[in-house]
């Protein structure tokens, strides 16, 4: 894992289309019929606060492992901030967490990169083993659970699975720290509706103007930067983004220099 700071300014450098391609909606499935929201349906602020599938110690493990992927500092917000932690709560109390979709039967051989998920434990099963297991290590190395260590500690940890150096029982380090860092991105970037990227923070980083518009106005704007407040899919249905006679998001522009609205 690139040291934390390294890693944050490259998520300064994505480029607007690069985060449009991160395919958080996709893993956003609607929840099972006994939850009183779906995943792909925009929350109450109260209803973001409360978790569906997380016990508090491992919405602790999640929330202290955000803060270290991608960290708050002079660029703005980090991931934990950003409500992650419950974009990746709803993820796990839906289908993705149960693997709904995909094919289950096995047999289960160590496959490669190329062949992608490769285990017969859903996603919400490898996050339940994989932070017992993490917080064990840390209990008996530091005398303390993941989210107690300090920042320097956490990171070594997160080091250690993502090599896998530091090997679980149940479920490959690797293969848990890269649905995590997976996850991480995707709810960092996804439309606010799933319950992560609040205030769209995520958006604002790279400059990503959300929900898309007519363009047809700046086509001859050449090499000039299109800087605008970013409009959610949540703003359009809530009414808080204006909208054009053909439904598309009229998106305020931000001076270049001042910041401003105009």
């Amino acid at each position: 894992m690139d040291h934390h700071n390294s890693r944050r300014h490259f998520l300064k450098s994505v480029t607007a289309l690069g985060a449009a391609g991160i395919p958080a909606a996709a893993n956003a499935w609607p929840a099972p019929p006994h939850q009183t929201h779906s995943p792909a349906q925009p929350h109450p602020a109260s209803d973001l606060d409360a978790y569906l599938f997380l016990t508090a110690p491992e919405a602790s493990f999640v929330e202290a492992a955000l803060a270290s992927l991608i960290p708050a500092d002079d660029l703005g917000p980090g991931a934990r901030e950003a409500g992650v932690a419950h974009f990746i709560d709803r993820e796990l109390a839906g289908a993705f967490g149960a693997q709904a979709r995909n094919y289950r039967q096995g047999p289960w051989p160590e496959g490669t990169p190329e062949q992608g998920f490769q285990s017969p434990l859903t996603p919400k099963q490898i996050y339940r083993a994989a932070i017992a297991e993490t917080n064990r290590i840390c209990l008996s190395r530091h005398g303390k659970t993941f989210d107690d260590l300090e920042a320097r500690q956490r990171e070594e940890v997160l080091k250690g699975l993502e090599s896998g150096a530091m090997a679980l029982e149940t479920v490959s380090a690797q293969l848990f720290f890269d649905m995590l860092w997976a996850n991480t991105r995707e709810g960092f970037f996804a439309d606010p509706m799933y319950g992560g990227n609040r205030d769209k923070v995520g958006w604002a980083l790279v400059g990503f103007p959300g929900v898309a518009a007519a363009y047809i106005n700046e086509i001859e704007n050449h090499n000039v930067r299109y800087r605008v407040e970013p409009v959610s899919i949540t703003d359009i249905q809530q009414g808080r983004a204006p909208i054009d006679a053909d439904g598309h998001a009229v998106h305020t522009r931000i001076d270049k220099l001042t910041g401003k609205r105009r």
